[in-house]
């Protein structure tokens, strides 16, 4: 009889409800990079003297855009926390090697950005 209860409340165990886990999207990680690189890049330009883009501005809207989850927006928020983090540690004025770390970022971004809207736009 115990055995019977047993499977039967393994059974009903199973049958429950159970919390629903989000699943990030195929480009979770891309959109976690491309945050970190609008992140590093709403630091650096500046510093350069290019006041001509909004990276914050630009990072809201990528996140309207896609309207994530509370989850999905606290990681990609974080993530572009830590990109600005990154260069903010060892820059304070427009360097040569700032600016390259600008037009390196602007072209990865930029290739993120097109490979998330061919692969996964509407």
């Amino acid at each position: 009889m115990r055995i019977l209860r047993t499977i039967v409340a393994v059974a009903v165990l199973g049958l429950a409800p159970a919390q629903a886990m989000a699943i990030d999207p195929p480009y979770q990680q891309a959109m976690q990079r491309l945050s970190e690189i609008l992140g590093s890049l709403y630091m650096l330009a500046p510093l350069c003297g290019d006041v001509s883009t909004d990276w914050r501005s630009q990072m809201a809207d990528l996140i309207a855009l896609d309207e994530p989850d509370a989850d999905r927006r606290a990681r990609l928020s974080g993530a572009f926390n830590a990109g600005y983090e990154a260069y903010a540690r060892f820059h304070r004025t427009c360097t040569p090697s700032a600016e390259t770390a600008i037009n390196r970022l602007l072209i990865e971004g930029e290739g993120l950005a097109r490979d998330i809207h061919q692969r996964y736009a509407e």
